[in-house]
C-alpha cells in the first residue's frame, strides 16, 4: 500500500547531520528519493546507514562538467529539493533557490543549517550543542552543582532540526498544490530547538521555572527523576498528578508523614533523599513487578540493547532489522496509508538507471563519464 506522500518527488543533496534524516521520514511515507551522491573522496555518504533508507543514489559530482545541468533536469521534475550544507554552498555549485525555482517554480527548495541562512552566525561552523546553548534550553538541562549536560543530539539535530525540516516541507508541498508557487524552507536547528521550549518560557515568564535542577521537569522534583536500584538499574518516575502521586505512596509502602508536602519544594531535596535509598531496596525487575503498567507513571530506564525487546515495543513493531541492523521502525502510525522503511542503498547504485530516465543515451553518459562527473 502507498504511503501519504507517494507520488513526491524529492531530490536529497547528500549531507550530514539532520538533512538525512528529515529525508528518511519524508521516504519513509511514500515519498520517491533520489539521493545525489557526490563524487569526491572522503565525503560522507549514506552506504550501510539506516537513516539512508529508502532512496536511490546517484553518485555525481556537480563541480565537472555536464553534472549541474544534469541535476537541474532533476530538479525541473521534482517536487522537493533538500540541502544541508553551509549557506552558499548551493550558490557556489550553480542550484542556489533562484536558479532552481527558475526551472521549476512548483519547487519546495528545503535548507537545513544550524544557524538559518541569515543572521550573524550564518556563516560559522556549529555542531548540536552549540545550536542548542543559544537557545535556553540546554542551561537548563542537567544538575544543580555542575555544568549543563548535553541531551545527545535528540533536542538540537533530530528535534529542532530534521523534525521541522520536515514539517516545513510538508507545509510548503500543501501550498504548491493549492497555489502553484514553491518557496525557500529556511529551517534552522537553533530556531527549532527554541521553538521546542515554548513551554519553559512560558513558566519562566509565569516566575515558575527556577535554577538548573530546582523544577518539576529537570530532576528537581522527587516525584519526577530516574532512581538507581540494587542491581545497578534504573526506574524512571513520573507521578506528577496527585492521585499518581498517592498510588505511588501507598504502592510503594511510603507512610512517612513528610510525603503530604508533594508540593512543598524545600522539602524536596529531602524527600529525593529518601526515595533514592527506598529504590536502592529492590532490583529494577522487582520494581517492574510493582509498578510497571499501573497509574504511578513508571517505566525501567533501558539502554539500546534492552529497548527493542521490550513487550510494549514488540507489540507495536516500534524497532525492526534491517541487513542484521536493528533500528527504530517508521512512525507515526497511519491506518489507511502506513509508512514503510525502504531499503538501504549504496552510492552510485542507481546512476545508469536515473540517468536514462532523464533521457541521456549511452554517448551522454560517457561524455559525463570522462568528465569525471560520475565513476
Amino acid at each position: 500500500m502507498a504511503g501519504p506522500l507517494a507520488g513526491v518527488k524529492v531530490i536529497e543533496m547528500n549531507a550530514i547531520g539532520p538533512a538525512p534524516f528529515a529525508v528518511m521520514l519524508l521516504a519513509d511515507m511514500g515519498a520517491e528519493v533520489i539521493r545525489i551522491d557526490r563524487q569526491v573522496s572522503g565525503f560522507l555518504n549514506g552506504d550501510d546507514s539506516v537513516i539512508g533508507r529508502g532512496r536511490r543514489s546517484l553518485a555525481i559530482d556537480p563541480r565537472k562538467p555536464g553534472a549541474t545541468e544534469v541535476l537541474l533536469q532533476l530538479i525541473e521534475g521534482a517536487d522537493v529539493l533538500v540541502e544541508g550544507f553551509r549557506p552558499g554552498v548551493m550558490e557556489r555549485l550553480g542550484l542556489g533557490p533562484d536558479i532552481c525555482l527558475a526551472r521549476n517554480p512548483k519547487l519546495v527548495y528545503g535548507r537545513m543549517t544550524g544557524w538559518g541562512q541569515t543572521g550573524p552566525l550564518a556563516s560559522s561552523a556549529g555542531h548540536d550543542l552549540n545550536y542548542l546553548a543559544i537557545t535556553g534550553a540546554l542551561h537548563a538541562m542537567g544538575h544543580a552543582d555542575r555544568e549543563p549536560t548535553p541531551p545527545l543530539h535528540l533536542a538540537g539535530d533530530m528535534g529542532g532540526g530534521a523534525m521541522f525540516l520536515a514539517f516545513g516541507v510538508v507545509c510548503a508541498l500543501f501550498e504548491a498544490r493549492k497555489s502553484g508557487a514553491g518557496q525557500v524552507v529556511d529551517a534552522a536547528i537553533s530556531d527549532g530547538a527554541a521553538l521546542l521550549s515554548t513551554m519553559y518560557y512560558e513558566l519562566k515568564q509565569r516566575g515558575e521555572w527556577r535554577g538548573r535542577g530546582e523544577n518539576m521537569f529537570d530532576g528537581g522534583a522527587p516525584f519526577y527523576g530516574c532512581y538507581a536500584c540494587a542491581d545497578g538499574g534504573f526506574v524512571s518516575i513520573g507521578s506528577i498528578e496527585p492521585q499518581f502521586y498517592q498510588l505511588l505512596l501507598e504502592l510503594c509502602g511510603i507512610d512517612d508523614p513528610a510525603f503530604k508536602a508533594q508540593w512543598d519544594r524545600g522539602e524536596w531535596p529531602a524527600l529525593r533523599s529518601k526515595l533514592e535509598a527506598l529504590f536502592r531496596t529492590r532490583s529494577r525487575d522487582q520494581w517492574c513487578q510493582l509498578l510497571e503498567g499501573t497509574d504511578v507513571c513508571f517505566a525501567p530506564v533501558l539502554d539500546f540493547s534492552e529497548a527493542p525487546a521490550h513487550p510494549h515495543h514488540l507489540a507495536r513493531g516500534t524497532f525492526m532489522e534491517s541487513n542484521g541492523v536493528v533500528h527504530p521502525a517508521p512512525a507515526p502510525h497511519l491506518s489507511a496509508t502506513p509508512a514503510v522503511a525502504g531499503k538501504v542503498v549504496r552510492n552510485g547504485e542507481h546512476n545508469l538507471e536515473i540517468l536514462r530516465e532523464l533521457g541521456l543515451d549511452e554517448v551522454a553518459i560517457a561524455t559525463l563519464r570522462s568528465a569525471g562527473a560520475i565513476a
